[in-house]
C-alpha cells in the first residue's frame, strides 16, 4: 500500500483474477471494461504536500447529474442522481467523459447540449456544450462565469507527465456518490484499448462507473489524466462495477483538443490509414501492414510493407507508431517513412489526413 493510500485510510479491494473479454462503455453497469476518469503520478507525496492539493482537486470536481435531475420538472428525490464526474479548468468550462453525456434514442447515440453539474459544496450548475471528441472521449462545456461560486476551484495542466510507479489519485463521483478519493500508481504509460484508438495511462487505482470524466491528479494537485475505462471482472459474486485496473486519457495529450475547442477551431488527429498487423523477421516480431486507405494508399503502401521508420524513428510497435502520430504530428504534415519490401528498403513520403 502506497503512503498515500495509508494516509487516506484506504486500501482498496484485492487484485484482478482475470481480464474481462469485453470493452463497453462505463454507463453498462456490469461488464467487463467499463469507462471512466482516472489520474497522474508524483514521487512519494507527504501528507503535507497532499492536504492542499487534495482540497483544490476536489473544489474543481464536480459530479454530472442525470438528465431529469436540475429540472423544476423533475419531482422532489431524497437523493441526486449522478451519472458520471467533472473537472472545472477555468473560466467555467468543465471537462468530462463524452460517454457520461450521451444518452440513447433508439439506435441514435445522442450527446448532451446543457448538462447540470453539482459542485462539491451542493452547488447547482447549468452549462452548454462547447465541443467534443469521440477519438479522446472527452467534452467541454462552459457555466456562466458569473454564476459560478467561489467554491469551484480550478487546476493546471501538469508540467511532466506522469512515468510508471509514479503516484498519483483522482477525485471523482463512483456509483453515483461521493465526492470520494482514490490513490495508485502509474502502470503502463503507453497502452491502448478497443475503446479508443488514442494512447492511455494504464492505471492501479480503484475506480468506479461514475468516475468517468474525473481527473488525475499528481501530488502537487496538477491534472494528468482524464478517467476513461476500467478491466472489470468476473467472480463468483457476479459481475463487479469496480477494478484497480483503469485507464485514463493523457492530459498532455487531451490539452491540444480542449484548448482548440474552447478557441472555437477545428479539431483533428492525424490519420495515416494503416492496417497494421505482426509478422516474424528473423527471430524479432515487427509491425506490417495488413491493409491501406487513404492516405497511405495514395503514398504508395502495399499491403505485406514492413515499417521500418518513421522522421528516421524505429518503428517498434503498432502502440509506438501511434503515440508518435498523435502526439508529435498534425493533419496535413507531410512524413517520411521507410519500408521493407521484397527484401528492400524503400522510402515513402505520405500527408496525412485527418481524423
Amino acid at each position: 500500500m502506497s503512503r498515500a493510500q495509508r494516509l487516506a485510510g484506504h486500501t482498496g479491494p484485492a487484485g484482478l483474477e482475470s481480464w474481462g473479454p469485453h470493452v463497453v462503455a462505463a454507463l453498462s453497469l456490469g461488464v467487463s471494461i467499463l469507462l471512466l476518469p482516472t489520474g497522474t503520478a508524483a514521487a512519494q507525496p507527504t501528507h503535507e504536500r497532499l492536504a492542499d492539493p487534495i482540497h483544490r482537486a476536489k473544489r474543481a470536481t464536480v459530479g454530472v447529474l442525470r438528465a431529469d435531475e436540475g429540472t423544476e420538472a423533475a419531482p422532489s428525490k431524497a437523493h441526486f442522481s449522478i451519472r458520471g464526474t467533472g473537472v472545472h479548468l477555468r473560466d467555467g468550462h468543465i471537462v468530462t467523459a463524452r460517454h457520461a453525456v450521451t444518452r440513447q434514442e433508439g439506435s441514435q447515440t445522442v450527446l448532451a447540449e446543457t448538462i447540470a453539474v453539482l459542485t462539491e459544496d451542493f452547488h447547482e450548475l447549468s452549462a452548454e456544450l462547447v465541443g467534443f471528441s469521440e477519438f479522446l472521449d472527452l467534452a467541454v462545456y462552459r457555466a456562466d462565469p458569473e454564476s459560478v461560486p467561489a467554491i469551484l476551484g480550478t487546476v493546471s495542466l501538469g508540467a511532466e507527465e506522469p512515468a510508471p510507479g509514479d503516484e498519483v489519485f483522482t477525485v471523482g463521483y463512483p456509483l453515483g456518490w461521493g465526492p470520494t478519493l482514490g490513490f495508485g500508481r502509474v502502470g503502463n504509460s503507453n497502452t491502448f484499448l478497443p475503446t479508443l484508438q488514442s494512447r492511455l495511462l494504464q492505471l492501479d487505482l480503484t475506480a468506479c462507473s461514475g468516475n468517468s470524466g474525473g481527473g488525475l491528479f499528481n501530488a502537487d494537485g496538477d491534472l494528468v489524466g482524464f478517467v476513461h475505462a476500467i478491466i472489470q471482472t468476473e467472480g463468483v459474486e457476479g459481475e463487479r462495477r469496480c477494478s484497480r485496473m483503469a485507464f485514463g486519457v493523457p492530459a498532455q495529450l487531451a490539452d491540444r483538443l480542449i484548448n482548440a475547442l474552447i478557441r472555437g477551431e477545428r479539431t483533428g488527429f492525424p490519420r495515416l490509414g494503416l492496417g497494421l498487423t505482426s509478422v516474424k523477421l528473423g527471430t524479432q516480431w515487427r509491425v506490417a501492414v495488413s491493409s491501406t486507405s487513404g492516405p497511405a494508399r495514395e503514398a504508395g503502401f502495399k499491403e505485406g510493407d514492413i515499417l521500418l521508420t518513421i522522421e528516421g524513428n524505429k518503428i517498434v510497435s503498432a502502440a509506438q507508431l501511434k503515440s508518435y502520430l498523435l502526439e508529435r504530428t498534425r493533419p496535413g504534415q507531410q512524413v517520411r517513412m521507410t519500408v521493407l519490401r521484397d527484401h528492400r528498403e524503400a522510402t515513402l513520403v505520405v500527408t496525412l489526413g485527418r481524423f
